[in-house]
């Protein structure tokens, strides 16, 4: 008896060949995009055990300092020390970029899951419904929750998470689509497994380098979304440090220190230039087509 070779797809388990790391040292957007996401990391990993100056205390006789050997990047309009701000706001975009993305990751993938495998009526109402959940943008869903519950970080993270479940939903239910249609899922359903093997033992491993793309590319727009969350005073809160708010407090200050809008602004779009490249890079690599072609 004849067996049917599953075809040539974008999986996870291409993460763990030799050839896609000796690739992805001479990918230019991959290695840019690595080093800024471990920046990221790196940044607010070590603001947990070590920052220059405490991110929490005021000092007005210091206030508006330009950068110096004792503050380096400079104090704000209320004498805390700039880079210990940047370093600790590192976190609340870590946070919300991880919950956020994860809420989209884990709800999206298992409504695309479904309408792939059951199809139907029930694919047309998954469907429906994310179309219906793309009309409330991040930002208008964290305004209606702030006039329900009040501001907070915790109703930021719900708002950018709710954004990202269509995003999801459509992209693994496309994605599953092309892998349903495949010979070997017919076989393995004439050997007589149910949708729900199939789906897990055989979809869902051959989506992954899709979603794992996707969610680098997610993750940044959750930073972007905080920060102007943030910018707008629904996002994080006083007295925790947001890249943000940072902005937020600079605007009025841009003629007597506009150095302190630019440090945040760099924070944010280097944050989200890395993260971007990051998934370009990974698309590039994990596509069996382009593979072969280097």
């Amino acid at each position: 008896m004849n067996t049917i070779a599953a075809p040539a797809v974008p999986s996870a388990a291409a993460l763990t060949v030799p050839g896609f790391w000796r690739r992805a040292r001479h990918h230019r957007s991959f290695v840019i995009g690595a080093v800024l996401a471990l920046l990221l990391l790196l940044a607010a990993l070590v603001s947990f055990v070590w920052t220059p100056w405490s991110p929490y205390e005021m000092d007005m006789a210091s206030k508006m300092q330009a950068p110096s050997a004792a503050h380096w990047l400079g104090t704000d309009a209320f004498g805390r020390d700039v880079a210990s701000l940047l370093l600790v706001g590192a976190r609340a975009s870590i946070l919300v970029g991880v919950i956020a993305v994860g809420i989209g990751l884990v709800v999206g993938t298992a409504l695309g899951l479904l309408a792939a495998a059951r199809r139907g009526w029930v694919e047309e109402a998954i469907m429906r419904f994310a179309d219906f959940s793309l009309a409330f943008p991040a930002i208008l869903s964290a305004i209606m929750m702030t006039a329900v519950f009040g501001a907070g970080i915790v109703n930021a993270i719900v708002a950018i998470g709710i954004y990202n479940i269509p995003t999801f939903a459509r992209i693994t239910r496309a994605s599953a689509n092309a892998i349903w249609s495949r010979e070997y899922i017919a076989a393995a359903r004439a050997c007589g497994k149910g949708s729900f093997s199939i789906t897990m033992q055989h979809v869902l491993p051959n989506i992954s380098a899709v979603l794992i793309v996707q969610i680098t590319i997610r993750f940044a727009i959750a930073i972007l979304a905080e920060a102007a969350l943030s910018y707008l005073g629904l996002g994080t809160q006083p007295p925790q440090p947001s890249w943000g708010r940072m902005l937020s407090e600079a605007q009025t200050l841009m003629f007597q220190q506009p150095l302190l809008a630019v440090f945040p602004g760099m924070a944010i779009a280097l944050a989200v230039l890395g993260l971007n490249l990051l998934g370009d890079g990974l698309r590039d690599l994990l596509d069996p087509r382009l593979a072969r072609a280097r």
